[in-house]
């Protein structure tokens, strides 16, 4: 399963038509000790490009938009529990929800690991 990258710091795998979504290693380097996480509620509906959740630091507060077009079937309440797991293993179990993806041709264009990179190098 390999991890796709948007511009705007959030990244995704997809297993089925099930996308799994967080921020950036980058994301939360910049955003520094995350302190609070908004997250979605289950059954709402997400447009790509558009919020989708908000990321407090002690630095900052910022948007996390959806990726991609869907439902959110699923949340880690985990990091409404313990919002610093962000800080410890962002591309890892500091995932934030879970899209049902409504239109998988939105997954077109999005970057590789590589490509990522080369944007916040």
């Amino acid at each position: 399963m390999s991890k796709k990258y948007t511009a705007e710091h959030e990244w995704l795998t997809v297993d089925g038509n099930i996308a799994t979504v967080g921020i950036t290693e980058h994301a939360q380097s910049q955003l520094g000790d995350v302190v609070f996480v908004d997250l979605p509620a289950i059954g709402k509906k997400v447009e790509k490009g558009k919020d989708a959740a908000v990321v407090e630091s002690v630095k900052a507060a910022s948007e996390v938009y959806a990726p991609i077009t869907g439902e959110i079937v699923e949340v880690n309440q985990k990091l409404a529990d313990n919002p610093a797991m962000v800080n410890e293993d962002a591309e890892g179990a500091a995932w934030f929800m879970k899209i049902k993806i409504a239109n998988p041709s939105e997954l077109d264009g999005m970057m590789d690991k590589a490509a990522y990179d080369k944007l916040v190098g």
